[in-house]
């Protein structure tokens, strides 16, 4: 039976990690062994001490605070290494209820996904704003369009991974990883699946939320970072056509008027439809070279992905070959 490695990213959660821990299973069906796993990124309460105390197995320590995105990726690659064949991360905030643990990894053990994503009751929450839950619907949406997935809850951070998913994922935003990791993984080809799960009060504000200007700010960023890395051409050349499409029309115009009344007076066309035109065919180009980049970055995804895997041939033949001696 498989091993579930449940993963979670602190950082400062002294006072609400041992809440978190206290309702975490050590037993499922169908799971032969689970390990929590803590991620403390950077802490200066001593999280890393309180996650010993309660009981996690492995403590991964960042030397300094590198963002939810860095200490997701440390998480996978420590869950990776003690032989998790599934991974659930959920928050250090209690934010999910750990009792839906069952129905997120459900899927993965059926063999019908490989990536799971917690859909919380957005529209019911009380302490969501009604700007945040607008955001939350519009980061979902835009996640279904560049993804060609039918994720409800892209920035929920309560989901499960499989192991061959684990060692695909890769995180470029330095901001948070929930978006980006949805979006690369339907990119690849991945089976994705939502599934309902509850979550529980507040126990403090959130970090990634810490004001409304911020927050609107960091999802549209991350919003526009995604779309410009995944859909590098359509990023670029859309606007591009558009502009040049407009500075066409303008020199059109400028030769409709210099042919009937000699373009006195519309010489101020000329100048703007050149600049319009030259910002569209540069945008063009940038596409085009992006599109090049992302073909790279995609090529370097899966050489990278062959390593992992061809690591794990020879540190399983090593075990075998040290058993057998």
């Amino acid at each position: 039976m498989p091993k579930l490695v449940i993963q979670i990213p602190c950082h400062n959660e002294r006072l609400t990690l041992p809440i978190v821990l206290g309702s975490l299973p050590r037993t499922l069906p169908g799971i032969d062994a689970i390990e929590w796993l803590v991620v403390d990124d950077g802490s200066a309460d001593g999280t890393a001490e309180a996650a010993m105390a309660g009981g996690v197995d492995h403590v991964v320590r960042l030397p300094r605070q590198q963002g939810l995105a860095s200490a997701f990726m440390a998480g996978l690659e420590r869950s990776l290494k003690v032989g998790a064949d599934i991974i659930v991360i959920t928050d250090a905030d209690n934010q999910y209820c750990a009792d839906d643990i069952p129905r997120l990894i459900a899927p993965i053990l059926a063999g019908e996904a490989e990536i799971v994503i917690g859909a919380r009751p957005i529209a019911a929450t009380q302490h969501f704003s009604p700007v945040k839950k607008l955001l939350q619907g519009l980061g979902s949406w835009v996640t279904r369009f560049l993804s060609n997935t039918d994720v409800q809850d892209a920035p929920s951070g309560f989901r499960a991974i499989s192991r061959e998913a684990a060692l695909r994922l890769h995180v470029f935003n330095g901001y948070t990883y929930t978006i980006e990791t949805v979006i690369q993984a339907g990119r690849n080809g991945m089976a994705i699946r939502s599934v309902p799960v509850r979550t529980n009060p507040p126990l403090r504000p959130s970090r990634l939320v810490r004001g409304l200007t911020s927050y609107v700010a960091r999802q549209l960023l991350t919003m526009a970072r995604v779309f410009m890395t995944y859909r590098p051409f359509r990023f670029f050349a859309i606007p591009g056509a558009l502009l040049f499409a407009v500075g066409f029309g303008l020199g059109l115009r400028f030769l409709y008027f210099y042919v009937t009344i000699g373009g006195a007076g519309h010489v101020q066309s000329v100048v703007l439809a050149a600049l319009l035109m030259g910002t569209g065919f540069f945008l063009g180009v940038m596409g085009l070279i992006a599109d090049l980049v992302g073909v790279n970055r995609t090529l370097l995804e899966q050489v990278d992905w062959r390593l992992k895997k061809l690591e794990e041939t020879l540190t399983g033949q090593a075990r075998t070959g040290r058993q057998d001696q």
